[in-house]
């Protein structure tokens, strides 16, 4: 059960992850997966250790950590990753999931895609903000903001996945209070 537990919690840390940056978090997966024991991927996820597609992998990575810290760029960029941010997502759910073998591969992929695309939207939303507020001159910080937060979830994840489940849990209920607060104070105000 605590095996169970923690692969879901490394799947749910890795995916979030994928919001903020699509390639990071399937690059630390591949190479962890290939150069450790932390993590066994099952078929068909294991073609993520294969030497070609972690080389693809670096290159998507250095693209996207370049063009993101761009004003104007990155928002061209958060478009295109409207798709691949996600996806990124559920491959990573699926692959860390998988592991356990219990959970509908539907399901897994669908979860992930949901995961990121959820944070990759507020991504999204936030980042054309900081670019006004700005002047894009705050668009490199914010980048790597989130680029060390998604590195350091997938580390987490992996390392410390029960750790990891607390963290998103709290990020949640945190969000959700922040939210419900919001709403309280203008129904008040009205």
């Amino acid at each position: 059960m605590l095996t169970t537990l923690s692969n879901l919690a490394a799947a749910f840390g890795l995916s979030s992850a994928s919001g903020l940056n699509a390639y990071l978090p399937l690059l630390v997966v591949a190479l962890t997966a290939r150069y450790t024991d932390f993590i066994t991927l099952n078929e068909p996820w294991n073609i993520l250790t294969n030497p070609w597609v972690i080389g693809v992998l670096s290159v998507l990575l250095l693209i996207e950590l370049t063009v993101d810290k761009i004003p104007a760029v990155d928002t061209v960029n958060d478009i295109i990753q409207t798709v691949g941010r996600p996806l990124a997502g559920a491959i990573v759910f699926a692959a860390s999931s998988g592991t356990f073998g219990e959970l509908n591969p539907v399901l897994a992929l669908g979860a992930g895609l949901i995961l990121a695309g959820g944070v990759h939207t507020a991504k999204s939303v936030a980042r054309p903000v900081v670019t006004a507020t700005t002047g894009g001159t705050g668009n490199w910080l914010v980048s790597l903001t989130e680029d060390i937060a998604s590195l350091v979830t997938a580390v987490l994840a992996i390392l410390l996945p029960l750790v990891m489940m607390v963290i998103i849990v709290t990020t949640i209920i945190f969000i959700g209070w922040r939210w419900g607060a919001r709403r309280q104070r203008k129904r008040l105000a009205n």
